[in-house]
């Protein structure tokens, strides 16, 4: 009587098949280019973007302020009131309340 041997070449196919899938599973969700890294850089995108937006807003605040400064259009009230704010001047009409 013969003995037949086990054939494990079905069984070793499918374990390295069921083991590589489930790496590109893994590697498809938390891999360096995974859904996990994705999600986290569209955040980090949108967070940059909002803080794009106000720094433009800040930009054209001052550029605005600077262009009111400037020789060729010079904003008296704005003069007025950045040498009182920096520089602590006050007119000899007014009083002082501290």
């Amino acid at each position: 009587m013969q003995h037949k041997r086990p054939n494990f070449g079905p069984v070793m196919f499918y374990a390295l098949a069921g083991t590589f899938g489930t790496y590109l599973t893994f590697a498809a969700v938390q891999g360096e280019y995974g859904l996990f890294n994705r999600i986290q850089i569209d955040a980090d995108a949108a967070t940059l973007r909002v803080e794009r937006d106000r720094l433009a807003l800040e930009l054209a605040e001052i550029e605005n302020r600077t262009r009111r400064l400037s020789d060729a259009y010079l904003d008296l009230d704005l003069l007025d009131q950045q040498a009182r704010s920096m520089l602590g001047y006050v007119r000899a009409d007014e009083i002082i309340l501290r």
